[in-house]
């Protein structure tokens, strides 16, 4: 059934090789449509779309970022399987864009002017701007006069103390190229600290809150009183957490022992830390987790040495923020290995006791891919599974800002 609505927003997550969409009703904040087109650039892109209970899985001849989007928006207003009439029913679209540097310390309204400064913060993110951007332009010729906004990754984490996110490297290179800690999962980390805080039952303002977004990317950040005071991703989303392909925390001169021993180039030995290392490069086995956890059931000592190392890495940044914000009340586990898998999930919480931490074993086990309580009524601080909603988080930041006279 199609709704007419000046409430529509397309929310667009363009990447270098997929595009994913959801159209939003924002008077209920429905989900009218969703879905990912896969293998861009490649023979037999993948369409995969969900309009309420029904879903479409195509193949199409290889698709670019214009015919993608393109397809997009056939889709969904279809005559006979659309949701909308017309594409003049999207009142706005929100895009997410990684990197916004120090020129975005919020959403903003994308003008000739703001595609000029995402363009510039592309050598700061050359994996993510550029195709963030892409999706962008496309909208801007497919959709022309409808409103488009940009959220951004890293302006969430933009309250940070200048002591926190300086590195002590000679100042003139902060001066020069700004290298500071610019923090990414933004949106997720907003949204779930702020969910927790309504599942617990107290206000944000009062709590002292750590999220953890794991998936294939992850990181951990403190989030005091409704800000963001530190984050384990850097620079780049490089540093920090073990992930599935990014070795995250390293000792700097071995990057440049390695780079000498192995004779490699510094684009070689970027692509070597971001995506040979991490959980593919401890276990040689995957990088993903359940085929990891699989083989650590199974007894295969290299995947039980890589989860290991990456519960231990997170315990560790727990313990940090812990400290670095005198206690904490709510943890927070999300993302795709964070909703879903409850071995991590108990590996991070084990021998926790010291932190307030009562776990809960059985709630634990059910909590799969739900939003859940994690410890029991007697722990002093609460663990939270709760499922992320970036594209939420987007739309409602685009529609408050087209409301805006």
């Amino acid at each position: 059934m199609k709704r007419k609505s000046h409430l529509n927003i397309l929310v667009i997550n363009s990447g270098s090789s997929s595009v994913k969409f959801q159209l939003i009703n924002m008077a209920d904040e429905n989900v009218l449509a969703s879905g990912i087109v896969e293998r861009l650039g490649l023979p037999q892109s993948l369409i995969k779309f969900k309009f309420g209970d029904k879903d479409l899985t195509r193949e199409c001849d290889t698709l670019d970022h214009n015919s993608a989007i393109s397809e997009i928006i056939e889709d969904i207003t279809h005559s006979q399987s659309g949701v909308i009439g017309d594409k003049s029913e999207v009142a706005a679209i929100g895009h997410r864009v990684v990197h916004g540097a120090e020129h975005f310390t919020e959403s903003v309204l994308i003008t000739d002017n703001t595609i000029k400064q995402i363009d510039a913060c592309s050598e700061l993110a050359p994996l993510h701007n550029p195709h963030n951007l892409k999706g962008i332009l496309v909208c801007k010729e497919l959709l022309p006069g409808i409103p488009q906004v940009a959220v951004f990754d890293t302006a969430f984490h933009q309250t940070m103390e200048d002591y926190v996110y300086t590195y002590a490297l000679d100042y003139k290179f902060y001066e020069k190229y700004r290298f500071r800690r610019y923090g990414f999962h933004g949106t997720s980390h907003f949204y779930v600290a702020h969910k927790a805080a309504e599942i617990v039952g107290q206000s944000i303002q009062e709590l002292k809150i750590i999220t953890c977004h794991l998936g294939n990317g992850a990181s951990v950040a403190a989030v005091k009183y409704g800000k963001s005071m530190d984050t384990s991703m850097g620079f780049t989303p490089l540093e920090g957490l073990i992930m599935g392909t990014r070795c995250g925390d390293v000792d700097p001169a071995m990057v440049l022992f390695i780079m000498e021993k192995e004779g490699l180039s510094p684009h070689e030995c970027d692509m070597l830390m971001n995506h040979e290392c991490g959980l593919i490069g401890i276990s040689g086995i995957s990088s993903d987790m359940r085929d990891l956890i699989k083989a650590y059931q199974e007894g295969n000592d290299r995947a039980r040495l890589a989860l290991q190392m990456y519960s231990y890495r997170i315990r560790k940044y727990i313990g940090m923020y812990s400290a670095t914000m005198n206690g904490a009340d709510v943890i927070v586990f999300t993302g795709g290995i964070g909703e879903n898998a409850a071995l991590i999930r108990s590996m991070c919480c084990t021998d926790m006791e010291y932190l307030g931490i009562d776990f809960d074993e059985d709630k634990n086990k059910k909590a799969i891919g739900i939003e859940g309580e994690l410890t029991t009524q007697n722990s002093k601080v609460r663990v939270l599974c709760v499922p992320t909603n970036e594209e939420l988080v987007i739309a409602r930041d685009t529609a408050q800002i087209i409301d805006k006279p």
